[in-house]
């Protein structure tokens, strides 16, 4: 009787976070498998341009490092009662907007330059440096500017209804972030194949001078918070953007494999991304309390640290089963060869519950760290911690298909 009634109190204390935790990874499952059929049907443009794969967790990966920070940020903003729904100059609406402007364009072409030079120091064939930036600048600020407006959509509807969207803009951004982003990317790559190199080149130059314009213009901004955002973003995106690039060379040596059952390819964005709204939404909510003082920095997690936890593992029951489950219909539907349900649904759980057991730990760490070190956890919990989801899911999920005899 006891645990019973623990376990009715827990669910009632947190029943928000239940309902609206659920319906936006359900939302954000259907865009994350929309990607999923993207990379699917996109095994011809992968082999015509070699290293491609590479390119695409970092390029989804930051989509929500940045937007999804920004979507913190504005929960912890409204929390504290510094939010106005208004973009009118000096507003912390517009600065944050601004900022994720400035850093998706100089993310994105440390990215293309990063992606080059890891391909080559591990001997893997690639594309050029210029088709590189090429891909990752245009399909990154393409993919970009609709997310803005997915931020205030989300930002608007929130402060209008008095919810917390901590508990659901993570989850709604990163599916966004991957129904536009792998798109974008094939989008660019189709203009690489369509198009000489010379003009690919001489576009990625101008990608080069853009990018360094914004930068001048962002370092003599007066905007106080654009600059901080900046300041404390940069390093840690660019740290991010290795971590990501970690993940897609992972599944990049896998690819070959990959290939011979595409529902596995299907499977990768919702399984990372998903996985990433979860940490979303356990960064957002940890950064959130250690604001307002309801948690404080410890060595080891107690209370209601552990009550965060445990809701996050209960969503990812839910969460991975869903993605195994609709990566094989989706397949199927598709015409694409897949190991059988059972087999998706078991590679998903595994490699799920292993990588939010990670999560739970790196979330938890990470934000106390930042916020022990008087820096903003917004600006460092969730890139960090979804760039090491990235990196760490990749290699558990490449491992439960190995361990249950996929591959």
């Amino acid at each position: 009787m006891g645990a019973r009634v623990i376990i009715r109190a827990f669910i009632t204390r947190n029943r928000e976070v239940f309902a609206h935790g659920l319906v936006a990874n359900m939302i954000s499952s259907i865009g994350d498998l929309l990607a999923g059929a993207t990379l699917g049907f996109m095994t011809n443009t992968l082999a015509l341009l070699p290293g491609l794969m590479v390119l695409i967790p970092p390029a989804i990966g930051m989509r929500g490092n940045i937007f999804g920070a920004l979507g913190s940020r504005l929960g912890t903003a409204m929390h504290i009662g510094t939010f106005e729904m208004t973009v009118k100059k000096g507003s912390v609406l517009r600065q944050n907007l601004e900022a994720s402007i400035f850093l998706t364009m100089i993310i994105s072409l440390l990215m293309g330059v990063f992606a080059k030079l890891i391909t080559d120091l591990m001997g893997f064939p690639s594309i050029s440096i210029w088709t590189f930036i090429f891909i990752s600048v245009l399909g990154g600020v393409l993919a970009g500017f609709v997310l803005i407006f997915v931020n205030i959509f989300v930002a608007y509807i929130g402060f209008k209804k008095g919810w917390d969207i901590d508990n659901f803009s993570a989850p709604i951004i990163t599916a966004a972030g991957d129904i536009v982003t792998l798109p974008m990317l094939f989008l660019s790559a189709i203009i690489v194949l369509s198009f000489p190199e010379v003009i690919i080149t001489l576009f990625s130059v101008l990608f080069i001078i853009a990018t360094f314009i914004t930068l001048i213009f962002a370092a003599r901004s007066k905007e106080e918070l654009a600059r901080r955002i900046l300041i404390e973003s940069i390093p840690v995106l660019s740290l991010c953007a290795i971590l990501d690039i970690g993940a897609g060379m992972t599944i990049e040596h896998r690819l070959e494999e990959l290939v011979t059952f595409p529902a596995l390819l299907v499977m990768i964005p919702p399984f990372l991304e998903d996985a990433n709204a979860l940490g979303g939404i356990l960064t957002s909510r940890l950064a959130s309390m250690l604001h307002v003082g309801l948690i404080k920095p410890r060595k080891i997690p107690s209370g209601l640290e552990i009550e965060n936890f445990a809701i996050i593992l209960i969503l990812s029951l839910w969460v991975f089963t869903l993605v195994g489950i609709s990566s094989h219909l989706v397949a199927l539907l598709l015409g694409l060869s897949s190991p059988g349900i059972w087999v998706m649904i078991l590679i998903s759980l595994v490699a799920g519950f292993l990588t939010v057991a990670v999560l739970t730990v790196i979330s938890y760490y990470i934000a106390t760290l930042t916020f022990h070190f008087s820096l903003d956890p917004d600006n460092h919990s969730i890139p960090l911690t979804s760039s090491a989801i990235d990196f760490v899911g990749a290699i558990f999920l490449m491992e439960a298909l190995f361990l249950i005899g996929v591959v």
